[in-house]
């Protein structure tokens, strides 16, 4: 490498930023170096959900206790953290305890992934670490779909201006659902993150079922899905049995 290409290196180096970007707020634009990081583990086996429900009680942990729909003994366990580290320690210790000792992990379910910015959120750190936890934590939305999706390469080339007209359209669709009061969305960026190399993880989190089924229905006819959507789940569906009283801090 010639002098002048590395100076050109070291130079693009020091302009590394990895803060999330938020929009202008009284005439200054926000960052932030903070995401929640959200897990999702599946297991099957389940014979006692109020033992489980007991536990969780006894380990503060911000989390959220799903029946499945799809396995009359399967259950999904979300938890939550700004700290990764905690998914070494306080959640993989309850993991080792009676009931849950007792269960067997669906590997094929699992997925894990962290909040992100578009550049143009009004708060962000409201975006970014609060609202995802006040939307998994209602206890007025106990239906939850999440699910894993990835795009193609092609998308990663069109220009910018014409990725944020494709995902304008999306949001649109799903601003509608959240406004009616129908469902809200959680996604999450678990690129380097997810076993299988998915992009994102989504949650569509509601009142009642239908809701979240007729929006990935609605999704499936715009430019994003239809043509730029290399792969998608497989589907985890559940109902709320358990969520915290209280979020992180």
């Amino acid at each position: 490498m010639s002098s002048i290409q590395g100076a050109t290196v070291e130079k693009e180096e020091k302009k590394l930023d990895l803060r999330e970007k938020g929009g202008v707020k009284d005439g200054q634009a926000q960052f932030l170096n903070q995401r929640l990081f959200i897990q999702i583990q599946v297991f099957t086996g389940c014979e006692d959900l109020k033992a489980l429900t007991l536990s969780l009680e006894k380990s503060n942990l911000p989390a959220v206790l799903y029946e499945s729909l799809h396995d009359p003994k399967g259950i999904g366990l979300l938890t939550m953290s700004k700290n990764p580290e905690n998914f070494f320690t306080r959640a993989r210790d309850l993991f080792s305890l009676s009931p849950w000792k007792e269960l067997s992990l669906k590997p094929g379910y699992s997925l894990f992934g962290r909040t992100y910015s578009l550049g143009y959120e009004p708060n962000l750190e409201d975006w970014l670490l609060k609202r995802p936890q006040r939307v998994i934590l209602d206890a007025e939305s106990p239906w939850a779909v999440w699910y894993p999706l990835r795009r193609t390469g092609a998308f990663a080339q069109l220009n910018h201006q014409e990725q944020m007209n494709i995902l304008k359209e999306h949001g649109q669709i799903g601003r509608l659902f959240g406004d009616s009061g129908l469902a809200q969305d959680i996604r999450l960026s678990c690129a380097g993150l997810d076993q299988n190399d998915n992009d994102f993880v989504i949650g569509l989190i509601g009142k009642e079922l239908f809701p979240l089924s007729a929006l990935v229905e609605k999704m499936r006819p715009t430019r994003q899905t239809s043509t730029y959507i290399q792969n998608m789940g497989p589907f985890f569906i559940g109902r709320a049995i358990w969520k915290s009283l209280k979020m992180e801090d």
